[in-house]
């Protein structure tokens, strides 16, 4: 992974003393909130429902083992003793007093992390593919390119302060695991029949209250390009992005409004200025950063069969054990080697994306001892060991499981993406912990889960997203009705290279119907889907209708009988 330079430790220690006077003047009142506000956003920190919440950033969801120890001792000194990771692959601390942040960000200086640009009108931290640089459908590794990019959006001046946030993916795969259409501006790495790196830009993706696939704009841009052509589309984005409106200021409203050909048209009049200009990018840039990302010394090994590694497991273990390496290890691009996902969704028990310190401390001793001391962050909210041996499958997974880390669930039904909700965020208009907690607990089976098969549950407490609800194969938003918290549901929604927002089925819910809604989604899949059919495939084959109907068939049927105490499911 990146090591910082000395201009890069000199940049985060002076950012850390610059905020650590902004917050003394604050806590004496020499700098009041609405002065202080913008001021703490660019350093990622926020003023939340019950107290200041803390995002780190993760640049491009890598780090390492002395990093995930630092994030222990935060959360046991200043926290309460946990932290949550989000879908764009930082983690979040929820209870912080604003006195204590200038420490924090000074003991996360010292292990080569910062929380700028987190939040803030600005470009935010880049994401891509947790699984960069040792998927086995990998086109080339985006991880040079997203570190470049990080470096040049760092602190932009002429990006600093945009219409609205700006959110950047980078995927370079057979399969989109970053979700890159959904993003302010998406790139796609590729190379060309002589081997030259090329990227498809798409822009004006998002989610939100207007949610939209992005659209490309430009193919087969040189990757030397880059800084050129986005600081062109940027352009565009400040000279007419919205900035009466918050709800209207966001990228993907300009490209609506001015209409994908002419927003196309000014970017490239605009490129024109940039093209080959003195921000592009050189061989010897690349070769300063991609010297951080070179191949480690993997051993020579030979690959072991599916059937050899299940019989590492004694008899009594082995269902268990299979459905790990089913669900939780991924094929890796060397021979003997395999990524392993650590899962962060135990059943009904903590938030998705929930992590306590002792989990910290002992995922970073078992990256030493297994991963080469790296660890990867998710969009889905959930852990990565990237470079695990084949032949130490087993004993890793008998020590997750000891720390709760094992549930077999990657992709199943209660891997569910959610955002903290209205238990912590202020914007929120419902809760989303509690209503994944109980989905999870309904389907608690295992046998259950695996027959159903891959289907993504997605949660957003308001219509902010976070959660990225547009997209879930069954996506939950949480609205208010005159100061109630209902739950509106979507089907459809699709991530990847496919793509899809989802659609509303119909009026919303209570909390308490929704894991019996969720449950006739699922009965109604069951019944409906051809062999080997999944979920979104079945919901794209017949409609939404057959789902609506027996949703709310069922809602009527319960609160006919709500008052009698009969059971309108027997």
């Amino acid at each position: 992974m990146y090591q910082y330079q000395a201009i890069d430790q000199q940049l985060v220690n002076e950012r850390v003393a610059q905020f650590k006077d902004q917050v003394e003047r604050r806590l004496t009142g020499a700098l009041p909130e609405d002065e202080f506000r913008p001021l703490r956003l660019q350093n990622g920190l926020y003023l939340q429902r019950h107290a200041y919440m803390l995002r780190i950033a993760i640049p491009y969801g890598l780090f390492n083992s002395q990093q995930m120890r630092m994030f222990a001792q935060i959360a046991d000194q200043y926290d309460r003793g946990y932290g949550h990771f989000t879908t764009r692959q930082n983690i979040q601390f929820n209870w912080l007093k604003l006195e204590d942040t200038p420490q924090i960000l000074a003991d996360l200086a010292s292990v080569q992390m910062h929380a700028i640009q987190t939040s803030g009108n600005c470009v935010r931290n880049i994401t891509s593919d947790p699984l960069a640089g040792v998927a086995a459908d990998e086109i080339v590794d985006p991880r040079p390119v997203c570190e470049l990019l990080r470096q040049w959006s760092t602190l932009h001046p002429e990006f600093a302060f945009l219409p609205r946030k700006f959110k950047i993916a980078v995927s370079a795969a057979k399969e989109d695991r970053a979700i890159v259409a959904a993003h302010d501006l998406g790139i796609y790495l590729h190379k060309n029949a002589t081997g030259d790196l090329l990227a498809d830009i798409l822009v004006g993706g998002g989610m939100g209250r207007t949610p939209i696939i992005g659209t490309v704009i430009k193919k087969d841009l040189p990757w030397q390009e880059l800084p050129n052509y986005i600081s062109a589309v940027l352009r565009v984005y400040n000279l007419h992005g919205r900035r009466d409106n918050l709800y209207k200021a966001r990228i993907k409203i300009l490209l609506k409004a001015l209409g994908v050909e002419e927003f196309t048209r000014q970017v490239a009049e605009e490129y024109t200025h940039w093209d080959g200009g003195p921000e592009t990018f050189t061989a010897r840039e690349w070769q300063r950063v991609a010297q951080y990302f070179v191949k480690p010394t993997y051993k020579t090994l030979s690959a072991i069969s599916e059937e050899e590694l299940r019989a590492a497991a004694p008899e009594n273990e082995r269902k268990t054990f299979t459905r790990w390496l089913e669900r939780n290890v991924k094929s890796h691009q060397m021979a003997g080697y395999a990524s392993v996902f650590l899962s962060l969704k135990p059943h009904g028990t903590v938030a998705p994306g929930d992590i306590d310190s002792g989990q910290m401390r002992a995922i970073a001793d078992l990256a030493d001892e297994y991963s080469l001391g790296l660890i990867r962050s998710t969009h889905e909210q959930n852990l990565v060991l990237a470079d695990v041996e084949q032949s130490r499958l087993y004993e890793l997974w008998q020590k997750a499981k000891a720390l709760g880390l094992a549930l077999p669930n990657i992709g199943l039904l209660t891997d569910i993406i959610a955002c903290p909700g209205g238990d912590f965020c202020s914007l929120a208009n419902a809760k989303s912990i509690p209503i994944a907690n109980d989905i999870q607990k309904r389907f608690d089976d295992l046998d259950y889960l695996f027959d159903i098969g891959d289907i993504t549950l997605n949660i957003s407490g308001c219509i902010n997203s976070c959660g990225h609800h547009h997209v879930g194969n069954i996506g939950i938003l949480g609205v208010d009705k005159d100061g109630q918290e209902w739950y509106q549901v979507t089907l459809g929604g699709e991530q990847g290279l496919n793509a899809k927002i989802g659609k509303v089925i119909g009026p919303s819910f209570f909390a308490s119907d929704m894991p019996d809604v969720v449950s006739d989604l699922i009965a109604v899949y069951a019944e409906s889907r051809h062999a080997d059919e999944a979920f979104i495939d079945t919901v794209q084959r017949i409609g939404i209708e057959p789902f609506k109907t027996r949703v709310y068939a069922n809602k009527e049927k319960k609160e006919k009988h709500k008052n009698t105490g009969e059971d309108a499911y027997a």
